[in-house]
């Protein structure tokens, strides 16, 4: 997945702008994003404070770790499987 060039703590902003009554063509202007670019990080990051968004991305980083150990023990599994029904 591409990083944001943007952080957290900046696309709160921009939603905070916009939900202030700033028009979206004028934020996504001042930020240099399309207006699709820009309803996609408000679907993710809508309604959250800076905080909320740090503990989001802990628990994502989290959850990809696991799901690379999942499949690493998965993997072993099927190696020592094949060994074993080989002898």
């Amino acid at each position: 997945m591409r990083k944001s060039c943007f952080t957290e703590a900046q696309i709160i902003g921009m939603i905070k702008e916009q939900e202030a009554g700033m028009p979206t063509a004028e934020v996504c202007r001042r930020h240099g994003l399309s207006t699709a670019t820009f309803y996609k990080l408000k679907a993710k990051y809508g309604g959250m404070e800076v905080s909320e968004a740090a503990r989001l991305k802990a628990l994502e980083d989290e959850n990809a770790k696991l799901k690379r150990l999942l499949a690493d023990t998965m993997l072993d599994n099927v190696v020592l499987k094949d060994l074993l029904g080989k002898n």
